[in-house]
């Protein structure tokens, strides 16, 4: 479990999750108790605060929290981790990989346990895990971004070897009409037109896809070429098709970044379908049975 637990859930936690990554030692407390009243014993990671300012134990008060944990019957200190880019966008580097390798040593020499997971962090520590230096103790990223979109998420450039196309977000086309740049008051709209100022081939075409921010993060949307995004609300999306060929009835693929990916993925009414990939090749139309929209 690599979010910080509910103390609602932790009974849920213990029955389904080997080991979680904490901050709280009311919550590791509880963990502790559901824990024993199993017979079992969970695994603790401590989180450490590096700079993110999201989740995380101050250094300082690191080695005293673990000496806690380590004598609480019903959990084990498995190891600490650190986040990096999820708040504060600050990408870590040597200098922040060797603090952590040293504070697992510090925690050790304390407390006694061998910490057996040390965890840098996510998809932006991938350059820092390639590149030719020393890892240290670090042993484990928690990778989700990265291997699922195939790019660096600071920089969104590609990853060598992987794939960006592995996910698509499909969407139907349900207006297509030729509409004003912007639309003049009821009460002048007739005489500026009579006068000239609004002209009829001011018009552009606007298309709406039956999606919102309800189903995914609008502007996180990657459209087809010849279509440019306008805008959004709850449940349609609005976008120039002037300069493509999409009509009513047609289905848009679209790409997206991993916000847009999330918030998919947990939407109710998007419909999660898995294709081969010579299913995928080309833009022909997906008709499968399913609500608004799909991933695939």
């Amino acid at each position: 479990m690599i979010r910080t637990p509910m103390q609602s859930e932790v009974g849920q936690i213990i029955q389904c999750c080997e080991a979680s990554y904490n901050t709280q030692m009311e919550t590791i407390t509880e963990l502790a108790a559901a824990a024993r009243r199993r017979g079992a014993v969970h695994n603790v990671v401590l989180v450490v605060e590096m700079g993110d300012m999201r989740d995380g134990l101050m250094p300082e008060d690191l080695e005293a929290f673990a000496s806690q944990v380590a004598k609480l019957p019903g959990v084990a200190l498995k190891g600490i981790a650190a986040n990096f880019a999820c708040l504060g966008g600050i990408a870590p580097g040597a200098e922040a990989m060797g603090m952590l390798s040293r504070m697992a040593s510090e925690v050790e020499g304390s407390c006694g346990p061998f910490l057996e997971l040390v965890s840098g962090g996510s998809s932006v520590n991938l350059p820092w895990a390639l590149s030719a230096g020393t890892p240290g103790r670090i042993n484990n990223l928690r990778l989700g971004e990265a291997i699922l979109l195939g790019v660096e998420p600071l920089s969104g450039k590609p990853i060598e070897g992987l794939h960006t196309d592995a996910f698509a977000l499909v969407a139907e086309v349900v207006e297509t009409k030729p509409k004003p740049g912007s639309m003049p008051s009821s009460t002048f709209g007739s005489a500026l037109k009579a006068s000239g100022l609004v002209q009829d081939d001011d018009r552009r075409i606007r298309s709406i896809l039956a999606i919102g921010q309800q189903d995914t993060d609008a502007g996180g949307l990657r459209f087809p070429s010849g279509v440019d995004f306008l805008g959004a609300t709850s449940d349609h999306t609005v976008v120039d098709t002037t300069n493509s060929s999409f009509t009513v009835g047609n289905e848009m693929k679209l790409r997206m970044n991993y916000s847009a990916l999330m918030r998919a993925m947990s939407a109710p009414d998007v419909a999660k379908i898995i294709f081969s990939e010579e299913t995928l090749k080309g833009d022909v139309g997906i008709r499968l049975p399913r609500p608004r929209a799909a991933l695939v």
